[in-house]
């Protein structure tokens, strides 16, 4: 008697690619739907306003230690494993959230709900590169860096209008996202493996950063672009709260999570639009946006503007979306399959030190200087980085332009293809 072997089902590809896109932008909605609930909670709990940023920023400094040890471990054992584990932690996380009794407990569920995300951001987006279709590689990269800020945008606005119209918003907004966890969770099961197991699994545990000599320039020459953009993010992201209430006098939760929205919003539009574009051409569009938006930003909070605030989030939320998505798209073909996951985690290990860290020194700056004096500081923090940016990329877009000597080797033509295949 012969016995039929049984296969594991597994999702199409298109389905697979499409559900992976859509449970990487809900880990990114949940990364943003605290930001209305923050002042929220701090007028129900009665805490100091510094604490507001700790609590944004501790959901980064969860991601980064988390990437630090587990970025580059789907390069071994494969994205899906990491993926599951990354999506379970993630729904803990949700129910964390549910059952808050006090901002200690939203703390250290921002901190799991980091965990989750730097276990899972790196995974994704190679995971995304890796289901586009062929010789269509740039799709992925794409949907890549839209996903994030996309989610991010959404989840705030979301939780704005739970907040303004709704008794119970902390309960509906973390049980429907628990909820849109376990689907993210089940579409990462049931997707086929795209990657090959490799030998160093534990050794990859070490914390470090990874970043593949062919790709090293473009990586460096990214970080001041990384950091304007990622800074710029983090204002409306962790102080627009607070701004809304204290300069501009204003306490709405739709208000809030409608300001916090429109930069990442902004931001998903941007990167996909200049998909096509060259990556460093949609990196100076980008750099040049973030420095004009950032100026119009503190423009606004000078004149006590308000649609000039939203201005600004506009223009430089599409700065940040399109230097996010040209430097993926610049760096991705720079790496062998075996490397991407390592590469795109010392990406995101960039941008979300740029996220998190000004925020928490802009939330220590508060008591000492004054709100006014923090926004504008922090702003020309990152008019400095977007200006370094802009210089360096177009040393490189000069760089480029002079003639190279074609050298034949096999490396060459393999990396020269794999660029055609993301262009």
């Amino acid at each position: 008697m012969t016995t039929a072997l049984v296969r594991p089902v597994t999702l199409p590809t298109g389905v697979a690619f499409a559900g992976t896109g859509l449970a990487f932008a809900s880990l990114y909605l949940a990364a943003g739907a605290p930001t209305p609930l923050l002042v929220l909670f701090e007028r129900e709990w009665g805490f100091a306003p510094w604490v507001l940023t700790v609590a944004f920023a501790a959901y980064a400094f969860g991601l980064l230690a988390s990437l630090l040890v587990v970025g580059s471990l789907s390069d071994h054992v494969g994205r899906r494993p990491v993926l599951v584990g990354a999506l379970s932690v993630e729904v803990a996380a949700m129910l964390m959230f549910v059952f808050a009794p006090d901002i200690g407990w939203v703390i250290a569920a921002r901190v799991v709900q980091g965990v989750a995300t730097g276990a899972a951001s790196s995974a994704f987006t190679a995971a995304l590169v890796e289901l586009a279709p062929p010789h269509r590689k740039r799709l992925g990269t794409v949907v890549a860096g839209a996903a994030p800020a996309g989610g991010l945008g959404l989840g705030a606005l979301l939780t704005g209008a739970a907040v303004q119209f709704t008794h119970s918003a902390n309960l509906i907004v973390f049980g429907a996202l628990t909820v849109v966890m376990v689907l993210g969770t089940l579409t990462a099961a049931f997707s086929g493996e795209t990657a090959t197991r490799r030998a160093g699994a534990l050794d990859s545990l070490r914390p470090r950063v990874t970043v593949p000599r062919a790709a090293r320039r473009e990586f460096t020459a990214a970080i001041p672009v990384h950091l304007a953009s990622w800074m710029f993010a983090g204002l409306f992201m962790g102080l627009a709260p607070t701004i809304v209430r204290d300069i501009f006098h204003l306490d709405s939760g739709l208000l809030n999570g409608a300001t916090a929205f429109l930069p990442p919003a902004s931001a998903a539009v941007a990167g996909y639009v200049l998909g096509r574009q060259h990556p460093r051409r949609t990196i100076l569009l980008g750099g040049a946006a973030v420095l004009l938006g950032a100026a119009v930003v503190l423009t606004g909070v000078g004149t006590v503007t308000l649609p000039l605030v939203w201005a600004g989030g506009v223009i430089g939320g599409a700065g940040f979306g399109a230097t996010f998505s040209g430097a993926l798209r610049a760096v991705g073909p720079l790496a062998e399959s075996h490397q991407r996951a390592g590469l795109f985690a010392a990406v995101f290990l960039v941008a979300y030190l740029s996220f998190g860290v000004p925020a928490i020194v802009a939330g220590q700056l508060v008591a000492p200087l004054g709100l006014h004096a923090t926004v504008e500081l922090y702003g020309a923090a990152i008019l400095a980085a977007a200006a370094a940016g802009l210089l360096t990329q177009w040393r490189l877009t000069r760089a480029a332009e002079t003639p190279q000597v074609p050298t034949g080797h096999a490396d060459g033509d393999t990396t020269g293809a794999r660029a055609r295949e993301y262009a």
